[in-house]
């Protein structure tokens, strides 16, 4: 009876949730593809569905000329695509996360369905800005919907990180610990796009004018941002590094003039 009451409670312990207890990576990843690809898809269809000529406006509108027709279109393609390359961007980002992440936990899995989630509102961020064409009244709160999905979609993957770092080591790669090869170079990729989209925000609370042109220049440079990242951290960290150095040779100078001074000098 005690063997029996003992196996009970240890299955029960078992089935317990602690954030911190492992979680298969494998599968995390695998279901984070399969989000990301359903959302590409809806983007797809949600293009083909409203944005396509009707063969008889081609003919009589257009003499049937399709490229003139499809100009008329031009800003919900860039709209399109700016969307596609947000959830391009977003996911080469989370798998570039799991690369370095050896371990996953509950809690990381419980913020990457968070992400995912806001993920999942990129169709919705893309139907808003492609209105941006028809002049439509609330531009201004389409942009700022957008930088909100956008940004809690990427905070909750800098939160994995921040996670992950907590206990890094048995959770990350050393190359991205604190410390690390990858770890500066990590943390200004996690960081661009919630910052973007953060200052996008709040600049359109700003100059609410300018709005549009804010949000497409947003879509425009975080792409360029991303292939320059790399060099940027480079630059930074090497400027760092020799103010370091220059702030420690001054003290070493200082230590090694004042151990010249004799007792008489130092007093004076």
């Amino acid at each position: 009876g005690q063997r029996a009451e003992e196996e009970e409670h240890h299955s029960l312990e078992t089935f317990t949730f602690y954030l911190s207890e492992p979680l298969s990576k494998e599968r995390v990843e695998a279901f984070s593809d399969g989000v990301y690809a359903i959302v590409a898809t809806l983007l797809i269809l949600d293009i083909c569905e409203d944005n396509v000529p009707d063969p008889r406006e081609v003919e009589e509108k257009f003499h049937g000329s399709l490229l003139e027709a499809l100009s008329e279109y031009g800003p919900n393609y860039l709209a399109y695509f700016g969307s596609f390359v947000t959830i391009g961007l977003l996911w080469f980002v989370h798998h570039s996360l799991f690369l370095y992440v050896t371990k996953a936990t509950r809690l990381m899995g419980l913020l990457n369905i968070l992400s995912l989630a806001f993920i999942g509102g990129l169709p919705l961020a893309y139907q808003l800005t492609s209105e941006f064409a028809e002049k439509s009244h609330n531009e201004i709160e389409a942009i700022q919907v957008s930088c909100v999905i956008t940004f809690f979609a990427s905070i909750f993957q800098f939160a994995i990180w921040t996670t992950a770092l907590l206990n890094e080591e048995e959770t990350l790669h050393a190359f991205a610990r604190y410390g690390g090869k990858e770890h500066a170079f990590m943390f200004a990729k996690l960081a661009l796009y919630p910052c973007v989209s953060l200052g996008a925000f709040f600049l359109t609370c700003l100059l609410s004018e300018f709005s549009t042109a804010i949000f497409h220049l947003m879509q425009i440079v975080i792409p360029f941002a991303f292939l320059a990242l790399r060099i940027f951290v480079r630059i930074s960290l090497t400027a760092i590094k020799s103010v370091m150095s220059l702030s420690r040779r001054k003290v070493v100078l200082l230590e090694e003039e004042e151990a010249c001074l004799s007792p008489n000098e130092m007093l004076s």
